[in-house]
């Protein structure tokens, strides 16, 4: 049996590693994209080859065009042709309200959130479009609860930039569906990663919004990446251009 080709933007952490190692205990075989880890995306790889998949890791920048076409292009020669990509890479930038933001900060989030996952997006549809003897093949944006809460006082440009993830996922299942192939996004609410420290700056977030949150916690990535693991399955064989929340109810 051919095992289905999943690569994974920011694949290396957090929500991006639940998905990869999932999807390989589920039958994909897996390309996990990093920027910078190159051990974390090893460890990665290393989960998803116990379960019994073929498995890579491929350095590149999602906010680049040329390491975008690269990752795509490794992806197939090693693994074979993409059946299914989650659009994953993304950032937050340290939490401030707008007036604080530094502009690089936003011009950075808007290059890797909008831009770089319009390209990722791109890319996906020129692969899975010249393969149409692939039955199932699927797109997954992540996009985020921020897209419509707005996220104020801490990125409302990060906010704004997932609003764009969810315009691209409508307009591009509309455009793809023709070809058959699915465009659907999971939109995660509060999640238990170490993005809150990293990349907000803020360790305690967790601990601050679990509280606002109608279930009183925040999600696991593998909760996030069940989800995910959903819209790439044939099980939603005839669902495109859904914004799944995944946010406790918030």
């Amino acid at each position: 049996m051919i095992r289905p080709v999943l690569l994974v933007t920011g694949g290396s952490r957090g929500i991006g590693a639940a998905i990869c190692v999932m999807a390989a205990k589920r039958g994909y075989d897996v390309a996990v994209n990093y920027q910078r880890d190159a051990e974390a995306a090893a460890r990665v790889v290393a989960a998803c080859e116990a379960e019994g998949a073929r498995a890579l890791a491929l350095q590149g920048d999602m906010g680049n065009a040329a390491d975008i076409i690269h990752v795509f292009a490794e992806t197939k020669v090693t693994l074979g042709p993409i059946s299914q990509v989650v659009n994953n890479a993304g950032i937050t930038g340290k939490s401030s309200t707008l007036a604080e933001a530094d502009t690089q900060v936003i011009r950075t989030c808007i290059d890797v959130n909008v831009t770089g996952a319009i390209l990722v997006a791109r890319e996906a549809a020129r692969s899975l479009s010249a393969h149409p003897e692939i039955g199932n093949r699927a797109i997954v944006n992540i996009s985020s609860v921020a897209a419509t809460l707005g996220s104020p006082g801490e990125y409302v440009w990060y906010a704004a930039s997932k609003a764009a993830v969810d315009a691209l996922t409508i307009g591009l299942s509309k455009e793809l569906a023709p070809a058959g192939i699915r465009v659907n996004s999971v939109a995660p609410g509060l999640t238990e990663t170490e993005i809150h420290a990293v990349s907000t700056g803020e360790a305690g977030r967790v601990a601050r919004i679990a509280p606002l949150i109608p279930l009183q916690r925040a999600a696991t990535p593998d909760e996030i990446a069940e989800a995910v693991l959903f819209l790439l399955s044939e099980a939603s064989s005839y669902t495109t251009g859904i914004i799944l929340r995944v946010g406790g109810g918030r």
